[in-house]
């Protein structure tokens, strides 16, 4: 029974390390898409375009925007999860640490390099942060609940908030550049590939013990116990990411 319990308090510490560095690398992966100045990912567009109008550093924006974004999930009836409520801080704030590390860049032979580093790290990022499960981002959860309350595809419902948001984001002086589409294109299969790099097995459950004078009939399997600190968190479906916004 000890050594069951030191596995599993193991294993929800693995899945709180890999929760809060997935959010610092993303955090950190989209400041290097910002030095890089060729064109940010779609949510990106929308806080930088917010920092240009306000002047307020484009982290502390991302924080305000993922707050706005979780207070519409009470219409929507979503839960959010320890994950969904870490990400509304932690990207944010490691993303303004990062900008305070890393100055402008001058040069394609800095800005290209940074752009294909921030999107690869950005897809490590996504897989270290979905696989801990501790719940969908702010963002992500939007989508989900626009997808349950109207009925349309997941499909339809994130082109359509993407779109939206990149627009006004653009609008407001965001950049949209080459480094959009090529985040576009990238991110499904590098979040792919990360989320079975990163999966983490569930602990093993010891067994039902039957009570005293009580004995289980033959061939009957005994009914595993659940793993001690996994939540109610959903796998994402097969081919499909859910990126931590």
């Amino acid at each position: 029974m000890a050594r069951t319990t030191r596995r599993s308090t193991t294993h929800l510490s693995r899945r709180l390390v890999q929760l809060y560095a997935g959010l610092a690398l993303y955090g950190a992966s989209s400041a290097l898409l910002v030095r890089a100045e060729l064109g940010l990912e779609p949510w990106g567009v929308l806080h930088q375009g917010l920092a240009e109008l306000t002047g307020i550093s484009i982290g502390v924006v991302s924080i305000i925007v993922g707050a706005v974004v979780l207070l519409l999930w009470i219409p929507l009836r979503q839960r959010p999860g320890l994950g969904t409520v870490s990400n509304v801080f932690v990207v944010g704030l490691a993303m303004d640490g990062t900008l305070a590390v890393v100055g402008e860049l001058d040069g394609y032979g800095l800005r290209v390099p940074a752009l294909v580093l921030g999107i690869v790290l950005n897809g490590v990022a996504t897989g270290l942060y979905i696989a801990a499960r501790f719940g969908p981002g702010p963002r992500d959860g939007l989508m989900t609940g626009l997808n349950r309350v109207t009925g349309r595809s997941i499909r339809l419902v994130r082109t359509a908030i993407e779109v939206a948001v990149v627009a006004t984001g653009f609008a407001l002086g965001g950049s949209l550049g080459v480094g959009t589409v090529v985040y576009a294109l990238a991110i499904g299969p590098l979040a792919q590939l990360f989320l079975r790099v990163f999966a983490l097995p569930e602990p093993t459950a010891p067994a039902v013990t039957a009570a005293p004078g009580i004995t289980a009939a033959p061939g009957e399997p005994s009914t595993p116990a659940p793993p001690v600190g996994s939540g109610p968190v959903a796998a994402p479906a097969p081919g499909q990411a859910i990126l931590p916004q």
